[in-house]
């Protein structure tokens, strides 16, 4: 009985690590379907920096950042284990920034709400920070597996500044 409880566990684990590693690469999967058309039409016709990276370059750049964050959550949940009152901040943190991060590739890209996901993802940013800060107590390597997320959201954030700035709605003047 003692092995095959231990097989489980260990099925349990592997499942979780997989699981909580994938789940950011759903939504993902889902903005780069909405980022792939307008990347050919809508995108070129905004005036960018010259410092912009390629955009060969995000999804290689997302696809790191997703499964980094992903498995820093796996590492805060294990070590938090059974202690559920003690997940709601640090967990409760990562999802909002989860879902912040889903929602801003349909404001920018689908909708063309060049402030708004500006906005967005300042509050995005700021989130990702305060999941860092209460990670640091539990997972001191998760936290820094975010570094490389934070230090991206940091040039999005700029980049999308400088395209609202430099593409300004006919509406709001």
């Amino acid at each position: 009985m003692r092995k095959e409880q231990l097989r489980a566990a260990e099925a349990m684990g592997w499942a979780s690590l997989l699981g909580l590693t994938a789940l950011p690469h759903l939504g993902g999967l889902w903005g780069g379907f909405i980022t792939r058309q307008e990347v050919k039409t809508w995108y070129p016709t905004l005036n960018k920096p010259s410092w912009r990276p390629p955009n060969a370059a995000f999804p290689v750049v997302w696809f790191s950042l997703y499964t980094g964050m992903g498995y820093g959550s796996y590492l805060v949940w294990k070590e938090l284990g059974e202690r559920q009152e003690d997940a709601l901040v640090p967990l409760g943190l990562y999802g909002l920034q989860l879902a912040l991060n889903w929602a801003w590739t349909p404001i920018f890209f689908g909708a063309h709400k060049l402030k708004l996901a500006l906005i967005e993802v300042v509050l995005l940013t700021g989130t990702v920070g305060a999941t860092m800060v209460s990670w640091y107590p539990i997972s001191r390597t998760a936290t820094l597996i975010m570094t490389p997320y934070l230090m991206w959201l940091c040039l999005a954030t700029s980049l999308n500044y400088c395209i609202w700035r430099d593409n300004p709605d006919p509406k709001e003047e």
